[in-house]
């Protein structure tokens, strides 16, 4: 019996496929909460400006916003490998099904029993 049969590494392409797409789309989102949090970090500097707060605070508030900012570009660009992932997932997995769906197509349809096949054989040969 093969370490790992077509149906398996179909199966398993597939749940990377999906896993890594499903991981995606969780950054995404988060990116883009770290964003709206970012954009509110600002309104309140400005917002505290407004309030006569010492100037310490603005601008440590204000350089929060910043950071915020720049990681939500980060976990965007981080997103973005992922769906370069998830892209090289689907097209191996499109390799494979062109590759081998044929060969598992026959191999299931042969009539022949392959029950006590002696692959040592057929690895000699």
């Amino acid at each position: 019996m093969p370490d790992l049969t077509y149906t398996q590494l179909t199966a398993t392409i597939d749940a990377f496929q999906a896993g890594a797409a499903r991981s995606r789309d969780t950054i995404e989102n988060d990116a883009r909460k770290i964003e709206d949090l970012a954009q509110d970090t600002y309104r309140i500097a400005e917002s505290i400006k407004t309030l006569c707060v010492d100037s310490a605070t603005v601008a440590e508030t204000d350089e929060l916003g910043a950071i915020m900012q720049a990681l939500s570009v980060a976990a965007t660009s981080y997103a973005v490998g992922g769906d370069v992932t998830a892209s090289a997932a689907k097209t191996t997995a499109d390799q494979i099904r062109a590759t081998h769906a044929g060969i598992h197509e026959a191999y299931g349809r042969s009539p022949v029993d392959l029950s006590n096949l002696n692959r040592e054989w057929l690895r000699q040969e």
